[in-house]
């Protein structure tokens, strides 16, 4: 069953006959006004065959109308403030360069300058005693690490050993 508007297009169109276009034409509610519109749809379609008719290029002036667009484009860009540019031109790449060298400088020079080089770092341990004791572990060694900053830290270190020996408790 054909909706109202495909048969309105087919009778439009001229493709309605017989019975469908005897019912169509009567369940229309003022067949003359319908009669005026569709001879105006006729006008209508004739006149923009007529005038948007497109023209056929060939490959030639179809490559040119390609270029000429492209070429309008690009001097409508250009009048309406240039070409649009990236952030990282050339200029800005050396200048991004040169101040990336010149803060490097600037905080090895810093650095350096805090650095005395005849003064001990204060990363700088002293090995108080080591002593191993080949009854528990012949490959066994205790180191006393004592830091020469101010804070003072003592730092007990053994290797190869299964437990601390009782000399060694914590006083």
């Amino acid at each position: 069953m054909k909706t109202f508007e495909e048969k309105w297009t087919a009778w439009l169109d001229g493709q309605l006959s017989g019975r469908e276009l005897i019912e169509f034409e009567s369940s229309l509610p003022d067949l003359a006004a319908a009669e005026t519109e569709k001879r105006d749809a006729h006008k209508l379609s004739a006149f923009l065959k007529k005038e948007l008719a497109f023209q056929t290029l060939t490959n030639e002036e179809f490559f040119s109308h390609q270029i000429r667009d492209r070429i309008t484009r690009e001097s409508e860009t250009r009048s309406r403030g240039g070409l649009r540019s990236t952030w990282w031109t050339v200029p800005r790449l050396v200048w991004s360069g040169a101040t990336a060298l010149a803060l490097f400088v600037i905080c090895a020079v810093a650095i350096i300058r805090d650095h005395q080089p005849g003064q001990q770092s204060e990363y700088l341990t002293q090995i108080l005693n080591s002593r191993v004791d080949p009854g528990v572990n012949p490959h066994a060694t205790i180191s006393i690490f004592e830091s020469k900053n101010d804070n003072k830290v003592t730092v007990l270190w053994t290797e190869g050993l299964q437990t601390l020996p009782a000399d060694y408790a914590a006083k």
